[in-house]
């Protein structure tokens, strides 16, 4: 029977609903989807923090937690890697905390000092540089335990570290910095000792103050296998919260019922994205560069600032890329010195080679000069549109099932001879490009280069979550990004939800 041989209706939940009688597999689903109950503590969202701008949150507490138990879980997006940066600080001066952080050799570690001496100190073995992926982070304290190996154990993605090049375990049953008071306060993205600021997104930033929590109170496998997040259902203890960044206003608004809410220093509401683990958009790729041009990316790798000196080329590729369906995707033109926008088949060969994706000779990459409008195949211009104005947007339509490519400026799309002005995309604009499956990748990317020499060109790209204001706001088809242009009929933004339907 439909019901597992309980009379009932079946049950049919919704985010706010639920009736029937649940089945074993709904139960599954449901927590795997976040239905009813807990969709309210629920959201899609994300904080970008910007080491650039110094990004960081705080909070002072008032009452004293827990002196033995706690759990920390948050899913991180790296930006940069390679380079000191904070994710959770209880903090009571620079000769006492508890810290968990990336490290510049690529590790994450767990370190607690007391009175100037180190008491715990943990760092792992396995290294962390993936800048296009989402990871799931717990660290679950119980100094109560009489076994010091588990006093402190750290979870990526659901697993259990247990490889680590330094690992100093605590004799200690108790500590006010575990859960905070009597002069801790927590210090996040950055530390207040050194201020390494984090340089990535966050989501689903939960602490629970008074009990040691598995990562399955946060995170499940879901029906791929792929480790995703679930709503925290428990409750919180005294200096417990569960960030959601669900409001842009105020991103450190706590939606526990503790009100836990934390000071937001240098963040604004344009640092709220949907950028998320279940759904996660592509950025630029910082990992993918020439080396022997310098390119500066901030604003969770969507800006990117060429500071060229010794005459190399620049160039720098999409994260993810695609083998079918239609995408979409803006570029502000912040400094347009001779910078190039396009698409390529083959990022990291032309990268090795000291080549500009968007202009490499022999890729055969396709790209718009955005000084002339004129079109790049395989490094051979002709005309296509016209010049963008510094500060004006440009637009990227690329449709793999077709192999087309058109560009658009202003919210106009180029005729093919010289000018931005069809309302829509024509045939006479269709750049032809290379066959998916005779390309290195086996894919094409979103890509940005520069004609070398001592070229500035500075630009933001937009993939649905722009580091800039929009003053329209278009969503694709699916709902998904916010564009300053409407996305041409049945094109999407790049995002693996987007990809699991189309790509």
């Amino acid at each position: 029977m439909a019901n597992g041989g309980i009379i009932g209706t079946v049950n049919n939940p919704t985010s706010s609903t639920a009736t029937g009688v649940w089945q074993q597999e709904e139960q599954y689903e449901a927590k795997v989807t976040g239905t009813w109950p807990q969709r309210a503590l629920f959201t899609t969202k994300s904080a970008r923090f910007n080491s650039a701008s110094s990004d960081y949150m705080t909070k002072s507490n008032s009452s004293t937690g827990s002196t033995t138990k706690a759990t920390i879980s948050m899913w991180v997006k790296f930006s940069s890697v390679l380079t000191n940066q904070a994710f959770w600080e209880n903090y009571s001066d620079g000769s006492n905390y508890l810290r968990l952080r990336y490290r510049s050799d690529a590790s994450l570690s767990v370190q607690v000092d007391l009175s100037n001496s180190t008491d715990v100190l943990k760092i792992t073995t396995r290294k962390f540089r993936d800048t296009s992926a989402w990871y799931h982070i717990v660290l679950a304290i119980n100094l109560a335990d009489g076994t010091q190996e588990d006093k402190y154990i750290l979870y990526i993605n659901g697993v259990r570290e247990t490889s680590f090049s330094t690992n100093n375990n605590t004799a200690n049953t108790s500590g006010n910095y575990v859960g905070g008071g009597n002069g801790f306060n927590f210090t996040i993205g950055r530390h207040p000792s050194s201020d390494a600021y984090y340089d990535g997104y966050m989501s689903e930033y939960v602490f629970v103050d008074g009990q040691n929590l598995a990562p399955t109170s946060f995170g499940v496998a879901n029906s791929s296998g792929f480790w995703s997040p679930i709503p925290y259902a428990g409750t919180f203890g005294t200096n417990g919260f569960n960030l959601q960044f669900e409001n842009a206003a105020a991103l450190g608004t706590d939606s526990s019922p503790n009100s836990n809410t934390f000071t937001v220093n240098n963040l604004t509401s344009l640092d709220q994205t949907t950028d998320y683990p279940e759904n996660n958009f592509t950025t630029a790729n910082p990992l993918n560069v020439n080396s022997g041009a310098v390119g500066t990316f901030t604003d969770g790798n969507l800006t990117i600032k060429v500071a060229n000196s010794s005459g190399s080329v620049f160039g720098s590729s999409s994260t993810i890329g695609a083998s079918n369906g239609k995408w979409y995707c803006e570029t502000k033109i912040i400094t347009r010195d001779s910078c190039i926008i396009g698409v390529t088949p083959s990022p990291a060969e032309d990268a090795r080679s000291n080549r500009s994706p968007t202009g490499a000779s022999s890729s055969g990459s396709v790209g718009c000069l955005v000084d002339s409008g004129n079109k790049y195949v395989s490094g051979n211009g002709t005309t296509y549109g016209a010049a963008t104005a510094e500060g004006g947007t440009m637009m990227i339509a690329l449709d793999l099932d077709n192999l087309k490519v058109y560009f658009g400026s202003g919210g106009q799309w180029a005729n093919g001879s010289g000018a931005w002005n069809q309302s829509g995309l024509i045939s006479g604009a269709a750049i032809s490009i290379t066959a998916v499956a005779s390309t290195p990748e086996g894919a094409y990317f979103f890509s940005f280069g520069d004609g070398g020499g001592s070229a500035k060109a500075k630009v933001s790209w937009n993939f649905g979550n722009a580091p800039y204001a929009i003053s329209s706001g278009n969503a694709d088809a699916n709902g998904y990004g916010n564009f300053e242009y409407a996305p041409p009929s049945g094109y999407y933004s790049l995002n693996t939800a987007n990809l699991a339907e189309f790509g």
